[in-house]
């Protein structure tokens, strides 16, 4: 059998145990792109070509709830959410080494510079190119049929899988986003938003006491996916 033929047949098996755990959405990315923005060390990092991109949906009557700054109903979920991705990714890597392959799961939520808040590796980068959506306006990862009230996380693997494509931008003419947004940090271009902007609105909701940790979710609520 040839590496085609092989990852050919592993990747709907492998998509389907992924499924099975509970999580919304998956799709496998070809992490070259990614790879000098990993921060792990390079022999982990080579060691692995593609990545499992999984994404749980939110719960759209807690999302729904938030106003115009986190509450702590979201926030409880925003920490469920962490750890239900945190568990499936433990078991999709666990899975993976138990036919022989190597696999390294990578946390939903676990910062290493939370002023540039970037963890091990983007998640929202590996899910664009593992075909889970588009980076919108609000400059978080947007699904088709999700829209942005989603959460992801990420296993990098050696196993021999057919990777994805990225999807085309879909945000057409919604700007939903853009003039809820409390920090002002979201603009007419992706690339234009304003991460220091986000930043200091996240930091002045934690000194609020509203939640304990740099969370928001109000371009979250505004962004339902297309019209």
């Amino acid at each position: 059998m040839t590496a085609a033929m092989d990852s050919t047949l592993r990747t709907p098996a492998l998509k389907d145990f992924a499924l099975g755990l509970g999580v919304s959405v998956v799709g496998v990315a070809d992490i070259a792109p990614l790879r000098p923005e990993i921060a792990l060390a390079e022999e982990t990092k080579n060691r692995f070509p593609l990545a499992v991109v999984m994404g749980k949906r939110l719960s759209d009557p807690v999302i729904d709830d938030i106003p115009d700054h986190p509450t702590t109903l979201y926030f409880h979920h925003y920490r469920q959410m962490n750890f239900f991705l945190d568990r499936a990714a433990f078991l999709l890597a666990d899975h993976i080494q138990s036919q022989g392959f190597a696999a390294l799961a990578i946390p939903a939520s676990q910062l290493l510079d939370k002023a540039r808040h970037r963890g091990h590796l983007s998640h929202k980068h590996a899910g664009r190119l593992a075909g889970l959506g588009w980076l919108g306006r609000n400059n978080l990862l947007i699904n088709p049929g999700l829209g942005a009230r989603f959460r992801l996380v990420t296993v990098l693997t050696d196993m021999p899988l057919a990777a994805d494509g990225p999807l085309a931008d879909g945000c057409g003419t919604c700007r939903a986003c853009i003039a809820v947004c409390p920090a002002g940090a979201i603009k007419e271009r992706q690339e234009d938003f304003d991460h220091q902007a986000c930043y200091e609105k996240l930091e002045e909701f934690r000194r609020r006491s509203l939640v304990s940790q740099h969370i928001c979710g109000v371009c979250v609520k505004a962004c339902r996916g297309p019209k």
